[in-house]
């Protein structure tokens, strides 16, 4: 099977995952900007970030034949502190509509709070605006009422609730995302918030129309082959290999080539691999021999244009 994992924060994931997440089928990929751990004080730290989701990340996965996408946005955490936040606010425009975005997000809320609901409106607007895709952060704590408001908002600001994918759902909050015509997406970590286990029962119960299946894997402790482990199960519990395959890969698709930027085909072919290649003169090779690994039909291509 063909793994499509939309929430990965690959710039915390080391090479070494990617070639695990390759070995195990994963054939593409969303990161999506978020916080890093440790509070950004200035926006160039914003510009040098966002740069390395269009750049070198892409390019770090390619070189183990995953393709990655991500979204651009400011994360509903680092929205409390205003003053930066206006300043990065500015910014997006430069990325979002970059080659490989394929949506605004992560986005939403954290603690609920006024300066979070401010960002989320102002991106919104900006989802609007160019008419792309919104991928929502749902709150840790107090998650249906954060949820429910995402909801709302993301409708008073007139965002298509098929282009809207709420994140990081659980059991009390996937009714209403269904109900409301957006996406449900469910992140499944080792020891909190979605375990594979309960995404079984969640795919038996609601069964797999816009429901969607990610690691959000970071830099805290997670699983980059959450993905493939959750499909594995869910056929082994006895869900449809039909319900496997939507929730782990054809939604994810359907849900964000809404924005332009996924070739359906060229994710269904063979990857081309060449480690010989060099992003700004570095290469993710430490001493060893690159992979090269181009399909004959590449090839093909290639002599004659």
């Amino acid at each position: 099977m063909k793994f499509f994992d939309p929430h990965i924060h690959i710039t915390s994931r080391t090479t070494d995952d990617l070639q695990a997440m390759a070995d195990a089928g994963v054939r593409a990929v969303i990161e999506p900007a978020f916080w890093l751990g440790q509070p950004r004080t200035t926006v160039g730290s914003y510009v040098d970030y966002f740069s390395s989701l269009v750049g070198w990340e892409r390019f770090r996965c390619s070189q183990f034949g995953i393709t990655h996408y991500c979204a651009i946005g400011l994360n509903s955490k680092e929205a409390n502190n205003e003053a930066l936040a206006r300043e990065v606010l500015e910014l997006i425009p430069h990325f979002a509509l970059k080659e490989g975005v394929v949506a605004i997000g992560e986005i939403g809320y954290d603690e609920i709070t006024p300066a979070e609901e401010r960002a989320y409106q102002a991106q919104l607007q900006m989802a609007v605006d160019w008419d792309t895709v919104v991928m929502v952060h749902s709150p840790h704590r107090d998650k249906k009422r954060g949820i429910r408001r995402s909801i709302d908002v993301a409708r008073e600001a007139g965002v298509d609730m098929r282009k809207l994918i709420i994140d990081h759902n659980n059991e009390e909050t996937v009714r209403d995302v269904l109900d409301a015509g957006a996406w449900a997406a469910f992140t499944i970590y080792p020891h909190t918030k979605m375990d594979s286990e309960r995404m079984v029962e969640i795919v038996r119960r609601y069964g797999s129309e816009r429901v969607i299946v990610d690691s959000s894997a970071d830099w805290g402790v997670s699983d980059a082959l959450s993905v493939p482990r959750t499909a594995a199960l869910m056929l082994s519990s006895g869900i449809p290999a039909a319900d496997v395959e939507a929730t782990t890969w054809s939604n994810a698709i359907a849900a964000y080539r809404q924005s332009g930027q996924i070739d359906v085909d060229a994710l269904n072919a063979s990857p081309s691999i060449d480690q010989r290649r060099l992003f700004a003169d570095n290469s993710v090779l430490r001493g060893q021999a690159p992979r090269v690994e181009i399909p004959a039909t590449s090839l093909q291509e290639r002599s004659c244009c």
